[in-house]
């Protein structure tokens, strides 16, 4: 067979291994098998872990700035923002307020957002023009309150005492003051969602995501309530943005309803993984291989609103170029029709706790079971890989 050219366009296996890193992997199983094949790696993200990684991987010339925030748990956590030259600061919630910051112990009802808005001020007073967030993995279902207030809000009880931080406060919540609330830089904040769920509701923040945070089923109904009470007192906040924020729009549920924060300030949301892929030329790239590959944790209904693989499948499809699917876990009741090949780590692996052990080497495996799939074996030669030329 000849020379192919492979893109590899993963997503992070969230809890077991960065996108750069399983992107890479694959490469080395795929060339194992054929390593004529000319390899590029274009790690991704929708928005959640792993987008600064992204857009730094596309842009050399951004900056990573170092921020000291106050994390999920409440204290203090080492994150980071992106400077990008021009004016743009790149900033994560899964960097600052993610569910990975709380090292397995969830809180539920008292994990907040207030590091997000930290890290948000902090490139708004270094002289960002303008904001991209990147939303997902967060732990806490607070509607973005924690963010708010970092940024000068302030949201208080019947009394006039602030509100409690987490989803839990949101119940007493009586009325919010955005008099002292950041400005919007001039050239807006851009806020890149992985999901289209609304605030609240049988689809919303705390009847999707919560459970995913440690949440019970009396833990959803407090917060669903403490969500809905929160859009019918920023609903009558003074300020256009915030009275026009709607707890429908898709998006408003990211992040455990920071999307709808994000909105009552004036933000703008867009799908997290279309944005990012133009960023990166990822069409232009797809339009030239001969095969390409994505991947994520867990593959299942979800997959196809938003996430990565669903995207990369779609841009393979317009390009009339056949697509392969890794993750780590395959749900029965997944639609596959988007993709010509398909490996579960846990198949190759026997079992999830050894797929999560040792993510790495089942992901080799993955990446030469999809070469000889593909293309057959190749006659050994010298391999080539390539990066994606620099893009901003």
């Amino acid at each position: 067979m000849g020379e192919r050219t492979v893109v590899i366009a993963t997503d992070s296996f969230k809890g077991s291994i960065g996108a750069a890193a399983a992107a890479d992997a694959l490469r080395e199983g795929w060339r194992a098998a054929r390593p004529g094949d000319l390899v590029v790696c274009m790690p991704m993200a929708d928005g959640g872990e792993g987008t600064l990684d992204a857009v730094a991987r596309a842009v050399p010339a951004a900056r990573r700035m170092p921020v000291a925030v106050r994390g999920p748990a409440g204290s203090e956590v080492q994150a980071s923002w992106l400077w990008v030259p021009g004016g743009t600061a790149v900033v994560e919630l899964a960097n600052t307020s993610g569910i990975e910051q709380l090292r397995g112990r969830l809180r539920p009802l008292d994990a907040d957002t207030f590091g997000l808005g930290e890290a948000i001020a902090a490139a708004l007073r270094h002289g960002a023009t303008r904001v991209v967030v990147g939303l997902g993995s967060s732990a806490s279902t607070d509607g973005g309150v924690g963010m708010l207030t970092a940024l000068g809000a302030r949201f208080t009880d019947a009394t006039g005492r602030p509100i409690r931080p987490g989803g839990r406060g949101l119940g007493a919540l009586a009325a919010a003051d955005l008099s002292g609330l950041a400005a919007l830089p001039r050239g807006g904040v851009l806020v890149l969602s992985d999901v289209p769920n609304p605030l609240f509701g049988p689809d919303g923040a705390a009847a999707i995501f919560a459970p995913q945070k440690g949440a019970t089923a009396v833990d959803v109904a407090t917060l669903d309530a403490g969500l809905v009470r929160l859009a019918a007192v920023l609903g009558g906040a003074r300020g256009a943005a915030a009275a026009a924020a709607d707890p429908a729009s898709p998006g408003a549920g990211a992040a455990g309803g920071t999307g709808y924060g994000l909105l009552a300030w004036g933000a703008a949301l867009r799908p997290g993984a279309p944005a990012v892929a133009e960023l990166l030329g990822l069409a232009e790239a797809v339009a030239g291989a001969s095969i390409v590959i994505t991947g994520e944790g867990s593959f299942d209904a979800q997959s196809a609103t938003g996430k990565v693989p669903a995207l990369v499948a779609a841009l393979a499809a317009e390009a009339h170029v056949p697509a392969a699917l890794v993750a780590g876990r395959i749900a029965a009741a997944a639609d596959l029709g988007g993709f010509a090949h398909a490996e579960s780590l846990t198949a190759l692996a026997g079992g999830p706790e050894a797929a999560l052990a040792d993510p790495a080497r089942w992901l080799r495996r993955a990446g030469a079971a999809l070469a000889r799939a593909a293309f057959g074996e190749a006659a050994a030669g010298p391999t080539r890989d390539a990066a994606p030329p620099p893009r901003g």
